[in-house]
């Protein structure tokens, strides 16, 4: 579990990093899976679309039950508990690889919140790192406590782009903090934090799994749902919704056809209903 240190450092500071979270063994076991055929060839298709950019695969834990196993692994669960409370629920999984052609992978500065927003902010995301993150490789930068300023703009002419547009806020680089778990390392951060990272110099791609988790009480108010999106990871499901968030600017996009504001009305994705049938 997280030390009250750690707490108070989450809520000063906006992250956490934690090494040795996961044996040698199971950094192993991911590195071999996410390199198997199957996710390494959708991988590179999802590469050739974007040669620049850091891939995301999206849905992670329907490609293998042991991406599942991960996103409920005791070492983690256990910490983000001391964060979001014992009722928690994954938002998304994905993995993210830096392509390793060197000044690829360039990831703009945002706040995951405003890509999903929900009726509170008790949301943060989980990066296992299966390669050790360096400033070489483009490891993720944070501001620190930038979680506080509440939801910034990341809009261009009324359409969410992805990016967050106020430079003021890591143009001082006296705040912004590289984030440099090792492999088997996680780092650990609010929705609000606002993060980026840079271009891989290292020739070598750089790997890490990351889980978004929502309080059981968060409810998801735009974009889309996954297929996992609302799979329970610990504790129980309430059915109540706590509203906290204040106004928030909902994301509009296009790439929802019929819906300026993405399809979350439905909240829960394929694998998540069958997860509660079950």
């Amino acid at each position: 579990m997280l030390t009250q240190e750690q707490v108070q450092a989450y809520k000063r500071d906006g992250y956490l990093v934690i090494e040795n979270i996961l044996s040698d063994a199971e950094v192993e076991l991911y590195r071999e899976l996410t390199d198997s055929s199957s996710i390494s060839s959708l991988r590179e298709e999802l590469q050739e679309k974007d040669k620049e950019a850091t891939v995301h695969m999206l849905g992670l834990t329907s490609m293998s039950s042991l991406f599942l196993d991960l996103a409920r692994h005791p070492a983690i669960v256990s910490r983000i508990q001391a964060l979001l409370g014992p009722d928690i629920q994954l938002q998304h999984s994905k993995l993210a690889t830096k392509p390793a052609a060197k000044g690829k992978g360039i990831f703009p500065w945002h706040q995951d919140y405003m890509f999903y927003p929900h009726t509170n902010t008790d949301i943060l995301s989980v990066m296992i790192m299966l390669d050790d993150a360096t400033v070489e490789n483009g490891c993720m930068q944070m501001v620190k406590g930038s979680h506080k300023l509440g939801p910034l703009d990341h809009t261009k002419d009324g359409y969410f782009t992805g990016a967050c547009t106020e430079s003021c806020y890591w143009e001082d680089e006296r705040q912004v903090v590289n984030i440099m778990p090792r492999a088997g390392g996680i780092s650990i951060h609010h929705g609000l934090t606002l993060h980026g990272s840079g271009p891989n110099l290292s020739g070598h791609s750089r790997r890490g799994i990351v889980f978004s988790y929502r309080a059981d009480d968060a409810y998801q108010l735009a974009d889309g749902v996954w297929s996992d999106t609302g799979v329970l990871i610990s504790g129980q499901r309430h059915e109540r919704v706590r509203c906290d968030a204040g106004v928030v600017r909902l994301p509009r996009t296009l790439r929802y056809p019929g819906y300026p504001f993405g399809h979350a009305w439905n909240q829960e994705g394929d694998m998540a209903k069958q997860d509660r049938e079950c």
